[in-house]
């Protein structure tokens, strides 16, 4: 039987994480000196997420691929994406400046590593200092250029800095150069992939005592040299009880919802799961149309995901107090 599934999230200690997200879990390692990462939706073979739900809790996501396919994501995603998720969901908490990367496109990734390639936004989340992302070039780069900003540590000079808020939204083509700079917390929907190409690292040393290896050659193979391309960053406000669409592109739809009063959702005109994200506060997911009572509805807070099966459609959504959802989707 299908109901709205809630996950537990796979948590990931990084170098350069921090300590705001980690709060939002109670299943932290002992060993965890932070928490840089949080995947609440992910069918990455070796980082699935599971059900911690009604009938289905302890299945990962590959589990309901497998047994429901189109009834889970829809027959034209099925269609196209087969017993493979098509988006990897996510919670990064950057306490310390990430790594100067780009990522390949689908057609580089599929022929060199096997796996689809990486588009993706983020939703930036409020944080305690000056936050900021680097996106895109500020001027035609080129191979010599690239090598020799590298060497002399300067690379970041040729990078747009953008200061962000709360509420603005980043989208990242595949091939952009990017990166989040300290005191950033995001939100992110991407490409089901875990495929970085690093092109600099601020010489950081990691757990091993070595500097953390770079991908250069592959960098320069997929990036864009030009500073001219779909990379922006928008503000964005919400709207009480209302939709605001904060990205639509091939590979996912994200609308922002922010209901102050229960609100209905009619998901019938889609031919795809739905995903919701709790960037901020908490709620109960109902499905009307749920054919298991005892399972349609589902409590959510921040930090939490929640995935609705493409074969339900009717979607109740009671705030409790202040929330904020991100709402995901695929359009094909």
């Amino acid at each position: 039987m299908l109901y709205p599934f809630k996950f537990k999230p796979q948590l990931f200690h990084k170098l350069w994480g921090g300590h705001t997200i980690e709060k939002w879990y109670d299943h932290v390692p002992a060993d965890f000196e932070n928490v840089g990462e949080a995947w609440v939706i992910s069918d990455i073979e070796k980082y699935p997420t599971e059900v911690v739900n009604g009938s289905h809790a302890g299945d990962s996501l590959q589990d309901l691929l497998e047994v429901y396919m189109d009834e889970l994501v829809g027959g034209k995603v099925y269609d196209v994406f087969g017993n493979q998720f098509p988006l990897l969901m996510k919670f990064i908490d950057a306490a310390d400046d990430l790594s100067i990367q780009v990522h390949p496109d689908d057609e580089f990734a599929l022929e060199h590593e096997k796996c689809p390639g990486k588009t993706e936004m983020w939703y930036v989340l409020p944080s305690k200092g000056d936050s900021a992302i680097y996106l895109g070039w500020n001027q035609h780069m080129n191979v010599s250029l690239i090598h020799a900003a590298i060497n002399d540590g300067s690379l970041a000079n040729y990078l747009r800095e953008y200061h962000v808020h709360e509420g603005d939204v980043a989208f990242i083509p595949a091939g952009t150069v990017h990166a989040m700079r300290r005191d950033t917390i995001v939100a992110e929907i991407q490409e089901n992939s875990d495929i970085t190409y690093r092109l600099y690292d601020y010489n950081r040393v990691g757990n091993d005592g070595k500097k953390r290896p770079l991908k250069l050659d592959k960098a320069l193979q997929v990036m864009d040299f030009s500073p001219e391309n779909e990379a922006s960053v928008v503000r964005t406000s919400p709207r009480i009880d209302g939709v605001v669409n904060l990205k639509q592109c091939p590979y996912f739809t994200t609308n922002l919802l922010c209901p102050k009063h229960p609100i209905q959702r009619d998901y019938a005109p889609l031919d795809s799961f739905v995903a919701f994200m709790c960037v901020e506060g908490s709620c109960d997911i109902q499905a009307l149309d749920c054919e298991t009572p005892e399972n349609s509805t589902v409590a959510m807070r921040t930090g939490e995901a929640v995935l609705i099966p493409a074969c339900l459609n009717d979607i109740v959504i009671t705030p409790h107090g202040e929330c904020k959802l991100l709402e995901i989707y695929v359009e094909l």
